[in-house]
């Protein structure tokens, strides 16, 4: 039995080893019930704004004085706002613009702070100074104040929003970035791959960078969930998505002057704003579990 036993052991030992890691950083996150929670919540936040015409009872910018701030009903089940329109359409049509302003944000953010992060980490000297006292410069503004100033000064729309707060994440990935390549560029296998001769830029895009990255993808998906109540304060200020287009954040700021009267204006677009950010951070300490070589 005991022979058994270890051979069984062994056995589940290099069926582990002979394991892909992509397969292996699956089976960990799938054993967290949180992080799998919040898969299911975003997927279906984002298959609600993509097939969004379809699913939406009503068109979101339609009005209708008769329907003016009505609870919710069998007819319209998160209630009407100020203007009688719909909420729960509004609601989903405003998906679209936080889910993809998360993104792009995000996107443009690691665009940017990635290589720059990358070079100062892996040149050093005076490009490292230059480049990190220019993120301490901008992490010196907080990250929200940063962004409503660069907002206002691009000018009111979604895509200028977009553009602020992936220029205030920016320093974020830099730093983060420059930390990781200084402590893997004296790793040996780097040392191995200098020796035999290959360029910098080899070494630091083909042995650094993918040796980082689950690290890098990890704070993407926690910057996706700032970068998302970001566009909602923006948006709750006017200088996000402008009406009549649905957003979140706008949605909130017409409904401040409703609270007590239509509630229901106020708690379905905070709800969801709720939901996404909390599941992106359950997704995001769940990916931070699963990549970690040392987690079985």
């Amino acid at each position: 039995m005991a022979d058994a036993a270890l051979s069984l052991a062994a056995a589940t030992s290099m069926d582990e080893t002979l394991e892909s890691p992509g397969r292996r950083a699956l089976r960990r996150l799938l054993k967290r019930k949180g992080a799998v929670a919040g898969l299911i919540v975003i997927a279906t936040f984002i298959l609600a704004a993509l097939l969004a015409p379809l699913v939406a009872p009503y068109d979101p910018i339609a009005t209708s004085w008769t329907l003016v701030r009505k609870p919710p009903s069998a007819l319209h089940w998160f209630g009407t706002d100020e203007l009688g329109r719909d909420v729960l359409a509004r609601v989903i049509f405003g998906a679209r613009g936080s889910l993809l302003a998360g993104l792009i944000s995000v996107g443009i953010a690691m665009s940017v702070g990635v290589p720059l992060g990358l070079l100062a980490g892996y040149r050093g000297g005076f490009i490292d100074a230059l480049i990190g006292r220019i993120t301490d410069a901008m992490l010196a503004c907080p990250f929200l104040i940063l962004a409503i100033a660069l907002a206002a000064f691009l000018g009111p729309s979604l895509g200028n929003a977009m553009i602020a707060i992936g220029v205030s994440a920016t320093p974020v990935f830099v730093r983060l970035t420059r930390g990781l390549v200084m402590s893997v560029k004296v790793e040996d296998y780097v040392e191995a791959a200098r020796a035999m001769g290959n360029p910098n830029w080899r070494i630091a895009l083909v042995h650094i960078l993918p040796n980082i990255l689950p690290a890098l993808l990890v704070q993407a998906t926690l910057s996706i969930a700032a970068a998302i109540i970001a566009e909602a304060a923006l948006s709750f200020l006017g200088l996000g998505e402008q009406p009549p287009a649905p957003s979140w954040g706008s949605m909130l700021n017409a409904a401040q002057r409703f609270l007590t009267s239509a509630p229901w204006m106020a708690i379905w677009p905070g709800l969801a704003i709720f939901l996404v950010v909390l599941s992106l951070n359950l997704l995001g300490d769940g990916l931070r579990d699963a990549l970690d070589p040392r987690e079985r």
